[in-house]
């Protein structure tokens, strides 16, 4: 079973705790005490709730993105279905618990606070979520300047400065024409050891073998693969710019 097969239900819940679980039980139409689940487990038990949290994560705050700039296009429904890899017998419990999220009172920031606690340690596995946040807002062809806001809030809460946010906005957003120095987060003056530093920084802390051993789940590959792919088309634009063989 994917991960998508565990989100809506008592043991997603449970696992998972704090405010996110606490919307999952609401989904699945029933209570539990969210404190149960804040005690700790082993190495595989944590993993296990890390590939939870970060799916629901992404479930809680895409919907609560929907709602920055009033509506949910058709475009966003079918991009989050394709570029997180949904199983069609699966939809209706993301469907569920997307429209709970959407229903919810409260604002977002309980809840990316409680995933930035979570992957506190595994910064990369933050940043590969808010780049699944910008592949939802720009699936109707442009990013709304209020999901801009939405997803520079998120950005904060996460604990990411300016330049992070500018790169994870640059790789997402600017398709070919993109910066390739803000895809790697450098200045343009930027000394030649210095941009080849950057790129191994990045090929290494994005590739997918790494998320998955920090706890992003098997069924985001396919964008940490395409993140890894944009920010090997950027170094080579600078490689190809500057004569650097």
């Amino acid at each position: 079973m994917g991960i998508w097969g565990k989100l809506v239900g008592g043991a997603a819940g449970f696992a998972v705790g704090g405010p996110l679980g606490a919307l999952v039980g609401a989904a699945a139409g029933h209570a539990f005490d969210v404190m149960r689940a804040e005690r700790d487990g082993d190495d595989g038990e944590m993993n296990i709730r890390k590939q939870t949290a970060f799916a629901i994560a992404v479930i809680v705050l895409g919907a609560k993105m929907a709602k920055a700039d009033g509506q949910v296009t058709r475009e966003e429904i079918e991009a989050f279905k394709e570029v997180f890899r949904i199983p069609p017998d699966e939809m209706s419990n993301v469907g569920r618990l997307f429209n709970q999220a959407r229903k919810d009172s409260h604002g977002f920031e309980p809840y990316a606070g409680q995933v930035a606690r979570l992957f506190a340690d595994s910064p990369a596995v933050l940043e590969e979520l808010l780049d699944g946040l910008f592949h939802i807002a720009k699936a109707d062809g442009v990013a709304h300047p209020k999901e801009l806001e939405y997803l520079k809030a998120v950005s904060d809460i996460f604990g990411f400065d300016e330049t992070t946010f500018d790169r994870v906005r640059a790789a997402s957003l600017g398709g070919s024409v993109s910066d390739p120095y803000a895809i790697l987060g450098v200045p343009r003056e930027a000394s030649n050891d210095a941009v080849r530093r950057a790129w191994r920084r990045l090929m290494r802390d994005n590739h997918p073998d790494s998320l998955i051993a920090q706890g992003m789940p098997q069924d985001f590959v396919d964008m940490a693969t395409e993140k890894v792919a944009t920010i090997n088309v950027a170094y080579d634009r600078i490689c190809e710019q500057r004569g650097i063989k």
